[in-house]
């Protein structure tokens, strides 16, 4: 049974007068993508694939988290479409248990409730949901899922 990990990325600085790709984490965020990490290990849930945003703040995210796995940036990611995700997701290689995906709110939050049917109230920076899906990668769909675990900065 593939397992999903949809994270957002840690807190990141303003930005004013910097292009919003470029963006890099805060002290907040980097302390918060670092614990995320020990808590992925933790917990057995170190991805076999990632799929991650080019933006700066996502792919620093990752960095922090330490996990080895084979990475891609996507750029549909940055463009923030759920139904984008979703085609990404469809397309990670049958051999991979764990994918994570780093990206960007609302389109991970949506991901997470179009997959599932739930989904937490908010979900903010450094933000993660573990969900469970029945069959394949690409027979992922709305619905399908089953979350089994919401993690954010404050638990």
């Amino acid at each position: 049974m593939p397992t999903l990990i949809v994270l957002r990325h840690a807190k990141a600085v303003a930005g004013f007068g910097t292009p919003d790709i470029d963006r890099v984490l805060n002290d907040r965020g980097r302390a918060a993508a670092t614990a995320t990490g020990d808590w992925l290990r933790a917990n057995d849930l170190v991805p076999d694939a990632v799929l991650c945003s080019p933006a700066a703040r996502t792919r620093e995210t990752l960095a922090l988290l330490r996990v080895e796995a084979e990475v891609s940036f996507e750029s549909g990611i940055y463009d923030n479409d759920p139904e984008g995700l979703l085609a990404l997701v469809n397309r990670v290689a049958d051999d991979a248990e764990r994918a994570l995906l780093v990206g960007h709110n609302p389109s991970v939050h949506q991901l997470v409730h179009d997959l599932t049917g739930e989904s937490p109230d908010a979900f903010p920076t450094c933000a993660l949901a573990v969900i469970d899906l029945p069959a394949t990668w690409a027979e992922a769909r709305p619905g399908v899922g089953t979350l089994r675990a919401v993690r954010t900065p404050k638990d």
